[in-house]
């Protein structure tokens, strides 16, 4: 179990150092719990969350379509995708795709 959590760990940093969210280009962060996941556009600079949704794990599509409706609202189509140390699989993937399908580009 230990085991696991530090290979998370290190997949976030390394993914973290190489993502950073600007003005222009917001972070979409991706956080999975046991029933449910959370998606969250995220400007970096300032430090600020524009725009969150969240929503059973079986329906992450649903919740990636979701956030880029919520984001196009608020004129945001280019993100970069920080999956959080989360393999891109299953239910990160599926909210990924979610979110290409509702217009969000990355």
């Amino acid at each position: 179990m230990l085991e696991k959590k530090v290979k998370k760990l290190r997949r976030h940093r390394r993914v973290r150092a190489k993502i950073n969210g600007t003005a222009d280009i917001p972070r979409l962060c991706v956080f999975r719990s046991n029933k449910h996941i959370y998606a969250q556009v995220i400007d970096d600079e300032k430090g600020k969350t524009l725009v969150s949704a969240k929503g059973v794990l079986a329906k992450a599509n649903e919740v990636g379509k979701d956030i880029a409706k919520k984001a196009i609202e608020q004129k945001i189509s280019k993100i970069s995708f920080d999956r959080g140390g989360y393999k891109y699989h299953g239910n990160v993937k599926a909210l990924a795709e979610g979110a290409r399908e509702g217009g969000l580009k990355f």
